[in-house]
C-alpha cells in the first residue's frame, strides 16, 4: 500500500503541474506520514543526501559552464567549426553540429550549449536561407553531446546516485567515444536532410584560415584537456578539477580573450547559483525518495517484473531504455538520474552491463528527454531563439531523433564504446 501511495502521489503531483523537485518531496512526505515514521526522517535524509564532499564539483562545473556561455567563447568555436566543415553540403548545419560538440565539451551543459550556439547559429542559418525548423533541430539535438563531456555535472550526480559502484574518472573517460558517436550520427542526419532539401555548400576558406581560427579557439578547448589530464594523471580529483575549470575559465575570459564584462560575470554567477540551488534541492528530496524506494525494495520488484517479460539481456536493456526515455520526457535530467539509477542499475548489472556503460546509457536517455515535450528544456530554448513553435519543429524531427536513437543503440549493445578508453587510460577492470 505504501508503494502505491508513493507512486500515485508522485505522478499525481506531476500531472497537476507541480515542479518535479516538490512533487518528489511531497510524495515522500505523504508516504512517510502514512507509514507513521518520524517527520525528522525527512530532514535527516535530505541533509545526508546533500552533505557529500564530491557534490562541490557541481557548483564549480555549473559556474564554469556559465562563464564560458557569457564570456564570448562561443564565437571563436563557431568560426572554427564553420572553417572546418562549412564547405560541405548544408555547411552551416554541419558547422552547427561541430560547434555544439566543441562548446558542449567546455560547458558540459546541453542547455548552456543550445543557448550559446543557438543565439549565434540559428539566426545565421535563417539569414543564409536555411529553414528555421532545420536550424532549430540541428542545434537542439547536437547540443545534447554536452551531457557526455568531462565538464558535465550530471556525471557527478550519476556517480553518486550509483552508490560508489563507479569511478568519476572512469565516467569522464567513458563519455568521450559516445560523444563522438553522437556527433557523427548527428552529422549524418544533418547532411541527409540538407541534401534532401537542396541546401547549398559553402566555400572552403583555406588551411591558413582554419589554423588561425583553431589557434583562436584553442585556449577555450584546452579546458577539456586540462580536466582529463589532471584526473587521469592523479594530479587532482574530479572535485578539484571543477575548481581548476572555474579558475582557468576566469583567467581565459578576463585576461586572454578579454571578452568578459563585470555585468556578464555577475549574470553568470547568478545563473550558476540558481542552477546549483535547483540541483541540490533535487538531490535532497531525491535522497528521501531513494530511502523509501530502498525500504520498499522497488529495485527488486522492478527486476522481478522485467524478468517476467523476458530473461534475455538485450530485451531487458531495451525495456530499460524505453522506460528511461518515457520518464525523461516529463522529468528533469538530474531527477531522472537520481530516482532511476538505484532502481535500474542493479537490474542492468545483473543482466551483464557494466555500471560505467549504464551511466552512458542513462545520460543519453536523459538527454533525449531534454529534447522531447512536455518538458523538453533544450527544445523550448531553441524554439524561442528561432521564433518557431514546438509543433512545427516536431513535424520534421524524425531524422535527428533517429540519429540519437542510433547512437543510444551503439552505446547500449557495444560495450567497447563506453569501456575502451577507461580501460586504456585508467586500467579500469569493469
Amino acid at each position: 500500500m505504501e508503494l502505491i501511495i508513493l507512486g500515485v502521489t508522485f505522478f499525481g503531483f506531476l500531472i497537476l503541474g507541480v515542479p518535479v523537485a516538490f512533487a518528489i518531496g511531497l510524495s515522500a512526505i505523504c508516504t512517510i506520514l502514512y507509514e507513521g515514521l518520524p517527520v525528522a526522517v525527512i530532514f535527516q535524509q535530505m541533509m545526508s543526501g546533500m552533505n557529500i564532499f564530491s557534490f562541490l564539483a557541481i557548483p564549480f562545473f555549473v559556474f564554469s559552464g556559465e562563464l564560458m556561455l557569457h564570456g564570448g567563447v562561443a564565437d571563436k568555436i563557431v568560426q572554427l567549426a564553420k572553417n572546418l566543415v562549412g564547405h560541405i553540403r548544408g555547411g552551416l548545419g554541419m558547422s552547427n553540429v561541430v560547434a555544439c560538440t566543441l562548446f558542449g565539451g567546455v560547458s558540459g551543459s546541453p542547455v548552456a550549449d543550445v543557448s550559446a550556439m543557438g543565439a549565434v547559429m540559428i539566426p545565421m542559418m535563417k539569414k543564409e536561407g536555411f529553414d528555421t525548423d532545420y536550424a532549430v533541430n540541428v542545434t537542439t539535438h547536437a547540443s545534447l553531446v554536452g551531457a557526455l563531456m568531462p565538464t558535465s555535472h550530471n556525471m557527478i550526480i550519476y556517480a553518486l546516485a550509483a552508490g560508489g559502484k563507479v569511478s568519476i574518472g572512469a565516467l569522464i573517460a567513458a563519455g568521450l567515444l559516445p560523444a563522438m558517436v553522437l556527433m557523427v550520427c548527428m552529422l549524418v542526419a544533418a547532411y541527409a536532410v540538407a541534401v534532401k532539401r537542396g541546401y547549398p555548400a559553402g566555400k572552403f576558406p583555406g588551411w591558413p584560415e582554419v589554423f588561425r581560427s583553431f589557434a583562436a579557439a584553442l585556449p577555450g578547448l584546452l579546458i577539456v584537456g586540462i580536466i582529463l589530464t589532471g584526473i587521469l594523471s592523479g594530479v587532482f580529483t574530479a572535485t578539484e578539477s571543477a575548481a581548476v575549470a572555474v579558475t582557468y575559465t576566469i583567467l581565459l575570459t578576463f585576461f586572454i580573450y578579454r571578452t568578459m564584462s563585470l555585468q556578464n560575470f555577475l549574470r553568470a554567477a547568478a545563473k550558476a547559483v540558481k542552477t546549483t540551488g535547483v540541483v541540490l534541492l533535487l538531490i535532497g528530496v531525491s535522497t528521501m525518495f531513494q530511502y523509501l524506494m530502498g525500504l520498499y525494495e522497488v529495485a527488486d520488484f522492478a527486476g522481478d517484473l522485467m524478468s517476467k517479460v523476458s530473461t534475455q539481456p538485450w530485451m531487458i536493456f531495451l525495456l530499460i531504455n524505453v522506460i528511461l526515455f518515457l520518464l525523461g520526457t516529463f522529468m528533469d535530467m538530474a531527477a531522472t538520474i537520481l530516482i532511476c539509477t538505484p532502481i535500474f542499475l542493479p537490474i542492468a548489472m545483473k543482466a551483464g552491463m557494466d555500471p560505467v556503460q549504464f551511466g552512458m546509457l542513462m545520460l543519453i536517455n536523459c538527454a533525449l528527454g531534454l529534447n522531447t515535450p512536455p518538458v523538453g528544456t533544450t527544445q523550448f530554448v531553441g524554439c524561442a531563439i528561432g521564433g518557431i513553435s514546438v509543433g512545427a519543429v516536431m513535424r520534421t524531427i524524425l531524422p535527428f531523433y533517429a540519429a540519437l536513437i542510433a547512437a543510444l543503440m551503439f552505446v547500449t549493445y557495444v560495450p567497447a564504446f563506453s569501456l575502451w578508453l577507461p580501460r586504456l587510460l585508467m586500467g579500469y577492470k569493469g
